[in-house]
């Protein structure tokens, strides 16, 4: 699997968008589109299952907030973007999703980045990528155990302070600068 300091991969992918189940879009989506800002790419492994919305849903409820730190939020499976629109019309929480879910139907993506199961499903997978292309963080759950998307957006503000942040810091809160802890300041 990439890691932290690799970089991710190029991708061109189909997905649906829109504001409501009415008015979902079908396009292309590609990376060159986000190059210069920071990415929230999360993986689930297949539609109409049972843990994949609730996680998806509780992005979508911070995705202002993604927005506002220049990070755009991008979900996907291998599910084909058809698939990903009968979905968001039959899920209440789904209709009105403000980032697109993207189709990895050939699976090319996910086995880039090695994320591809053995079951040939998506693993449960998150990375943050930074504005450079390169991921700064990863994290892969077992398929059973939803991500925490606030626990997501806490260490991408950590690491866009550049700065030393300790255990369960939050924004707003204290770095720890070296020198004073030297000094024992």
């Amino acid at each position: 699997m990439l890691t932290v300091g690799d970089k991710f991969p190029a991708w061109k992918l189909m997905g649906v968008e829109g504001p409501s189940a009415d008015k979902l879009e079908l396009k292309e989506y590609s990376s060159e589109q986000y190059r210069n800002s920071w990415q929230v790419v999360f993986f689930w492994p297949k539609d109409f299952t049972f843990v994949c919305p609730t996680e998806i849903a509780a992005f979508g409820r911070l995705n202002e907030e993604f927005a506002d730190r220049d990070a755009q939020v991008l979900g996907l499976s291998g599910d084909s973007e058809f698939v990903h629109h009968a979905w968001r019309k039959d899920h209440p929480d789904l209709a009105d999703l403000p980032f697109p879910m993207l189709a990895d139907s050939k699976h090319e993506l996910m086995r880039a980045l090695g994320v591809e199961g053995e079951d040939g499903f998506a693993q449960r997978a998150v990375f943050v990528v930074d504005q450079n292309g390169e991921i700064q963080f990863s994290m892969v759950t077992a398929g059973s155990v939803g991500r925490n998307p606030k626990e997501v957006l806490r260490v991408l503000d950590a690491l866009q302070t550049d700065e030393l942040c300790p255990c369960n810091w939050n924004k707003g809160e204290q770095t720890l600068d070296p020198v004073a802890l030297l000094s024992g300041e």
